[in-house]
């Protein structure tokens, strides 16, 4: 009978989660149960897939500790997955310790993977490294190779470090290539096209432009002031002016910054700025104030003159002005963007990822279920969240991270 079991796991390693069902399929001892479980998931059916490694983790003798921690793992990887982000990382942290004290480094190295590609979705992308470093690197099956190098290049792709983002994905192909894995191939692939789909829009002179990553990051390095939509600052290489907590701010910078060197009237400063219809003495009293605001906090970098019509933005130290835009921008463009992964989200795991509460995302789900760019499918706690990804669109690699300062 453990010959069945030794097929049954040498088929998932292979990806054929059909053969080791018709081995294991009628037997219910822990380690059946755990292989079907691991079968289970490698066909899409996550709830049942959660529940057998449940219920192997709970067959195994407390002998078995190597046996549980492992199906631990397979539990949080589904949970990863799943997007269920708030599944409790200090049993994984305790499975992962368990593997490496009883010598299993590979599975030790997976949970690791695990707890580092969540961190990643999650932006604590200095807190992924350190978990990355902590590995085991060799020897390491070729498919946890796979795994480490997509981690590395998410990383990189959210530094703007393009370079070493393809180099990671090179190494990764070439592992998956001794893994045999179509489903691993197909994963790096799609990671190399993120490298090779429009990050962003650049505005500037009445014109705009698509931006690749490699280009975005050139941008960031040059001596350009950038209005920047995606963290809501105005930069110029490491010095950075922060506005995210003043939208009317950052709203007329951004116009001064795609009309410049023109300048702007008083009146579309207003209605584009305040959104007002109609505007009156008040919107201009409050207009002057506002410019007043922000000639103090851009300072360092330029300075918003006076002009007949309105006002105009002068650079510092530059010669250049521009609008680094989002490739598609709507009204919850983040939100978006996470969906746009192809994965199954909970509404918790979207507020976790983007730090805002659960209630806002709420109804930003609901709007754009509204509008029918969005879809849902389960009830309460077990209801998911997908979108279709759509054309120019960024992935969840490609939403903002760390500033790249120079």
């Amino acid at each position: 009978m453990e010959s069945l079991i030794t097929a049954a796991a040498r088929a998932l390693e292979a990806d054929d989660p059909l053969g080791a069902l018709n081995r294991v399929s009628l037997r219910n001892d822990a380690p059946a149960l755990a292989l079907r479980g691991i079968a289970m998931a490698q066909l899409g059916d996550l709830a049942k897939a959660k529940t057998l490694l449940r219920n192997a983790a709970r067959a195994f003798g407390p002998r078995e500790a190597v046996a549980r921690a492992r199906c631990v793992v397979a539990e949080a990887e589904i949970a990863l997955v799943s997007r269920d982000l708030n599944w409790p990382v200090k049993m994984l942290a305790s499975a992962r310790a368990t593997l490496a004290a009883h010598g299993d480094f590979a599975n030790a190295a997976h949970a690791g993977h695990i707890e580092a590609r969540r961190l990643l979705l999650l932006g604590q992308l200095d807190e992924a490294d350190v978990t990355l470093a902590g590995l085991v690197t060799s020897p390491l099956p070729p498919a946890s190779q796979v795994v480490r190098e997509l981690v590395r290049a998410g990383l990189a792709i959210r530094r703007l470090k393009t370079k070493e983002a393809r180099a990671a994905l090179d190494r990764a192909a070439q592992s998956a290539r001794q893994a045999g894995i179509p489903a691993l191939t197909a994963e790096v692939e799609s990671t190399r096209r993120v490298l090779d789909t429009p990050a962003a829009r650049l505005i500037a002179r009445g014109g705009e432009r698509p931006l690749l990553l490699e280009e975005v990051e050139d941008l960031a390095r040059s001596r350009a002031l950038v209005v920047d939509t995606f963290h809501h600052v105005v930069r110029r290489r490491s010095t950075i002016v922060s506005l995210g907590t003043r939208p009317v701010l950052f709203a007329l910078a951004r116009i001064l910054a795609q009309a410049w060197p023109a300048d702007v009237s008083r009146e579309a400063l207003m209605s584009g700025a305040f959104r007002a219809r109609q505007v009156d003495e008040s919107h201009r009293a409050r207009l002057r104030v506002e410019i007043g605001r922000l000639r103090a906090k851009l300072r360092p970098l330029a300075d918003v003159g006076a002009t007949r019509q309105g006002f105009v933005l002068v650079p510092r130290k530059t010669k250049q002005v521009v609008v680094l835009a989002r490739p598609v921008e709507e009204k919850h463009a983040a939100v978006l963007a996470f969906l746009s992964d192809g994965e199954p989200w909970s509404s918790s795991a979207l507020a976790l990822a983007l730090g805002i509460s659960a209630r806002t995302v709420q109804r930003a789900l609901d709007e754009l279920a509204h509008a029918n760019k969005v879809q849902s499918f389960g009830h309460g706690r077990a209801r998911r969240w997908m979108s279709p990804p759509v054309p120019g669109f960024p992935t969840g690699l490609l939403l903002p991270g760390p500033l790249l300062r120079s």
